[in-house]
């Protein structure tokens, strides 16, 4: 399908993004003044020093806005920009995976948001637009979703449907609960056990070893919280829009067709109240600090509301039988071994791991793109292997643990066979 050809029309980002992205840096280099240089005496100069970078960086901000431009022809996102070297980039918009709508704290308050596209192969968002108005952000999200699946633009807002909508109780409740989050409480009992039973250098050390233990906890507690908060599902003709955030809101479309697998979670704590999480595999998604923020589908649910939006998702739910590992793979995970297990059918693969959090893994075989026979030696010893099945995703994929060595070489040639037809049946279909 071809998109169809567009005078290619030269915009700005919106006049107050040197304000923003200067404002940015200035907060980011005021939190590095460490209270020791504001004790001693020091922080007053480094606090001039910072007041006369104001002039520098919004100047430099202002040139660099007035040498950016973009443009869509059709075919491309133009981005042109650079103040001493001169950059002209070009985004195919057939590459496009997904594209989100951010509006940090500041630019709500404006009005403003970014635009951060997700391509194919790219290792983080790709040419972003920093800042335009609300309503032109998402107008232009809708014009490069209908340019790239092929069509003309919509001359009005397409309509979406809610589908779920997270309540705060259940976000904040099974954060509690997870094993993660709840390490400080822990931490916490384990401490006041130790004052009882210990000495006082005994406690001293171990409060000390706790501590950064604790903190780390609740850093993925407050960054889940932030990320997750008010979390909605809507479906929309572009796809999924996922919408959540609390300082930072953020508004994502997962086309479709573009899952390249998901994960259904169950936490230990979790499982007495059928609560599940859901994380999706969105190939050309950046990693890193991005992945808590791109990877969730469905933050907590019950089972059967998760399984309706994996339905969704995937086009059905995955009716297959796990076969599980013979007895002698408890010599290797003895305490996992009544959770794992393997099943397929012609459309996807199903493997589940874990044992304190219970992790299924679903993929569509016209997403595999190669498959791993592992034996270690204790495998071999054991008569035992592990088949992977790799898809262009980052994070997700199915893992068979500890089969039997001939099954396992039996499932790596059966469901390589599969993997291609549905690869060409995709294929003849698009």
């Amino acid at each position: 399908m071809t998109a169809p050809a567009l005078e290619l029309r030269w915009r700005r980002l919106h006049p107050l993004s040197p304000l923003l992205r200067s404002g940015k840096i200035l907060i980011a280099l005021t939190a590095a003044m460490t209270p020791q240089a504001i004790s001693d005496g020091t922080g007053k100069f480094i606090g001039w020093g910072l007041l006369g970078l104001v002039p520098l960086l919004l100047g430099g901000a202002v040139l660099s806005w007035r040498r950016t431009r973009f443009g869509v022809d059709g075919v491309d996102l133009r981005v042109e920009s650079g103040v001493l070297l001169h950059r002209s980039r070009r985004v195919p918009l057939a590459r496009i995976q997904a594209i989100d709508v951010v509006r940090p704290l500041i630019g709500r308050a404006l009005g403003l948001a970014e635009l951060r596209l997700e391509v194919v192969g790219g290792g983080k968002a790709e040419a972003p637009l920093a800042y335009l108005r609300e309503a032109e952000a998402e107008s232009l999200r809708l014009e490069l979703l209908a340019l790239a699946r092929g069509e003309a633009p919509a001359s009005a807002p397409l309509g979406s449907t809610p589908l779920v909508t997270v309540p705060a109780g259940a976000l904040i409740g099974s954060t509690l609960l997870d094993a993660r989050s709840a390490m400080p409480l822990v931490l916490l009992l384990a401490l006041f056990v130790g004052v009882l039973v210990l000495p006082a250098e005994a406690v001293a050390a171990l409060t000390a070893s706790m501590l950064g233990t604790a903190v780390a906890a609740f850093e993925v507690a407050r960054r889940r919280l932030a990320a997750e908060w008010g979390f909605s599902v809507s479906d929309s003709p572009d796809g999924l829009v996922l919408r959540h955030g609390l300082t930072e809101t953020r508004s994502q479309t997962v086309p479709e067709g573009r899952v390249q697998g998901l994960r259904v979670i169950a936490p230990l704590l979790w499982r007495q109240r059928g609560w599940v999480r859901v994380e999706i595999d969105v190939a050309g998604y950046a990693g890193g600090k991005a992945a808590l923020q791109t990877s969730t589908l469905l933050p907590v649910a019950p089972r059967a509301l998760a399984e309706a939006l994996v339905a969704r998702v995937l086009g059905a739910v995955p009716a297959v039988e796990l076969g599980r590992p013979p007895g002698r793979a408890r010599w290797l995970s003895p305490l996992a071994l009544p959770v794992l297990g393997v099943g397929y059918d012609d459309r996807f693969v199903v493997t589940r791991t874990g044992w304190l959090r219970h992790d299924t893994a679903v993929v569509p075989l016209a997403k595999v793109q190669g498959f791993r026979w592992h034996q270690g030696p204790l495998q071999r010893r054991l008569r035992l292997a592990t088949l992977h099945l790799d898809t262009a995703g980052r994070d997700i994929h199915a893992v068979a643990l500890h089969r039997d060595a001939d099954e396992a070489r039996v499932l790596l040639d059966e469901l390589s066979a599969l993997a291609r037809t549905r690869r060409r049946t995709a294929s003849l279909r698009g």
